[in-house]
């Protein structure tokens, strides 16, 4: 009889640790499904805003201020006048165009190169662990000795680059590209190539290490060609990895100016001056802050719709 009353008192406590718990009614269900949660989310979210949209938010605000080091005495809010300077300022329209040529330059090929080295490192071939260390090894090596590495390479005098490039025929002699405008953007690309390209490669690998051997396998006793396989298995799997990667490599590569500024620091003659070097040069040089984060906003908005289109075309891949 004792132990019957325990075991009742216990389920009593049971049940009504529970109903404390998980108060019911239309009060319970809002405490459980909009308030509780948050709660626990808040301390990320507040470490969010103050990394990110506190620094964010002050930025676009300097954009609106004119804040140059130089003349302290004329700060102050100015409107719209750094936009007004923007669109009429033929640097900055350089600066576009090279970011153009930097971004995609680099990514068609970082892409292409790193999606077949993907396809090559999922398949089975004797020293495979060693290929795949030293495919990988560029993503490894900080970007400002990669810079000046490649930078030795394309100087005439100790880098044997050029003398390649002038016994194949396409230079009439050994001379350093980075001092040529015409020539010097690829310098920083090839560089970039070289340091992005495992990025793509190990991504890449994941997905195809995802896709069910079954599907190959029907394939191929239907009858299908590698080909046909590639195109109608491999791609279909890995597009909406291939959407997202090159949405967020594009974002890395527009906003990464370590190789251009340390390789030729945006010349000659601002032939390789892309807006990220554009945003340091003018902030940290001229001391122009205000024009400098009017800049960086207009880099902000013009990637913000790059990625609002490329995660558009992800979901349709996804549903699909």
């Amino acid at each position: 009889m004792e132990s019957r009353s325990v075991s009742r008192q216990t389920a009593n406590d049971t049940a009504s640790g529970e109903t404390r718990a998980r108060p019911a009614g239309p009060g319970g269900v809002l405490w459980r499904h909009l308030i509780e949660p948050y709660l626990y989310l808040s301390p990320a979210l507040v470490l969010i805003g103050l990394v990110m949209a506190v620094p964010l938010a002050i930025g676009i605000s300097y954009s609106f201020q004119s804040i140059t080091l130089l003349r302290p005495l004329d700060s102050g809010w100015v409107g719209l006048e750094n936009y007004r300077d923007l669109w009429s300022d033929r640097k900055f329209w350089r600066a576009f165009a090279n970011t153009f040529q930097w971004t995609f330059g680099s990514l068609a090929f970082q892409f292409g190169l790193g999606l077949g080295l993907a396809l090559l490192l999922n398949t089975a071939f004797a020293g495979k662990r060693l290929i795949q260390a030293l495919v990988f090894l560029p993503w490894a090596v900080p970007a400002f000795l990669s810079a000046l590495t490649w930078a030795w390479l394309f100087n005439p005098v100790i880098g044997p680059i050029p003398h390649w490039l002038a016994a194949l025929g396409l230079l009439d002699e050994a001379e350093n590209i980075l001092a040529d405008p015409a020539l010097a953007m690829w310098g920083p690309i090839v560089a970039n190539i070289w340091f992005g390209i495992p990025f793509f490669a190990i991504t890449l690998l994941a997905a195809l290490q995802s896709i069910p051997g079954e599907l190959y396998e029907a394939a191929e006793i239907d009858g299908a060609s590698p080909w046909q396989s590639f195109t109608k298995i491999t791609l279909p799997f890995l597009a909406p990895m291939i959407a997202i990667t090159v949405m967020l490599r594009t974002i890395w590569i527009a906003n990464f100016a370590d190789l251009i500024f340390v390789m030729t620091g945006g010349g000659p003659a601002d032939s390789t001056q892309i807006l990220a070097t554009y945003i340091f040069t003018t902030a940290f040089r001229k001391l122009d802050f205000g024009y400098a984060s009017a800049i960086a906003v207009a880099l902000l908005a013009l990637l913000l719709v790059y990625a609002a289109v490329l995660m558009m075309i992800r979901q349709r891949l996804v549903r699909t």
